[in-house]
């Protein structure tokens, strides 16, 4: 199940998605999350699956590998479907003892559950086809205007970038805890919920020191390179907006203003 998590991960390549600005990717993702909360038609669910599926096309990611990411969710997905099930007023399609299933309940799971895989998609794929070093410029130079108000940019993107870059080797180091610790004979699965509780000192206390360690040699090496934060900091690589860069924002903005006209005549209907 822990190998299955592929959040911070990155997979190199030469695809129009990887060759886009890390700051157009970064406001592209934002956008859609938030124009996924327009939609509420099923036409306009349509055009979202649509832009979505073209946009992993063009990311050139295996799908396997977009339906892998979604694995690790799949229990919050099936709740959300469930609750809207069971909790959702309308016309009753189905009845059995307490439970009552509604047409609009039926109609509300599909769409909450559409949104979460929308959004469980774009947001792997961000970091899919952006590399961390990418990331980290692309987060400082959005956060660069803030400075002024003093909100330490580089510090901040440093810090989210090196907490999502940590997150697999996390993940692989509690998978090898989590083995050696059964081959003893510790037991993850059995007993009630304090008994499972209580076992998993066993793994968390390994984990932290083993986290520890490794930030502390992550400080100890960004010392030795004399690392001093944002300043006077240069790049090898400049970033630069292209024309591909625009025809993906006027991409996305399009998107956000048909969802918009959908949602208008939705509401006029």
């Amino acid at each position: 199940m822990l190998t299955d998590i592929t959040l911070g991960q990155y997979f190199p390549g030469h695809s129009f998605i990887h060759r886009l600005d890390p700051r157009t990717k970064l406001v592209c993702t934002l956008i859609f999350i938030t124009s996924i909360f327009l939609a509420e038609t099923y036409t306009a669910y349509g055009v979202l699956t649509a832009f979505a599926a073209a946009t992993v096309a063009l990311s050139g990611i295996p799908l396997r590998m977009i339906i892998k990411s979604l694995r690790p969710l799949w229990l919050i997905i099936v709740l959300t479907v469930l609750i809207h099930l069971a909790t959702t007023p309308g016309t009753v399609i189905y009845s059995l003892g307490p439970l009552t299933i509604t047409q609009e309940g039926a109609k509300q799971a599909l769409l909450m559950s559409a949104r979460l895989v929308f959004l469980i998609v774009m947001s792997s794929l961000l970091t899919f086809t952006t590399s961390p070093i990418a990331l980290t410029d692309g987060i400082e130079r959005l956060l660069n205007p803030f400075r002024r108000f003093g909100i330490p940019a580089h510090e901040l993107a440093m810090m989210m970038t090196i907490a999502l870059r940590f997150i697999p080797t996390l993940l692989e180091e509690t998978d090898r805890i989590m083995k050696a610790q059964m081959a003893r004979g510790a037991d993850f699965a059995q007993g009630n919920l304090i008994k499972r509780a209580k076992s998993m000192v066993p793994l968390l206390v390994p984990l932290f020191i083993s986290a520890f360690r490794r930030a502390d040699d992550l400080a100890v090496a960004m010392e030795a390179r004399c690392y001093r934060g944002g300043e006077n900091r240069t790049r090898m690589k400049e970033l630069r907006l292209t024309l591909q860069d625009g025809l993906a924002f006027t991409a996305i903005l399009v998107l956000t203003v048909l969802l918009g006209v959908l949602r208008w005549n939705a509401t006029l209907s």
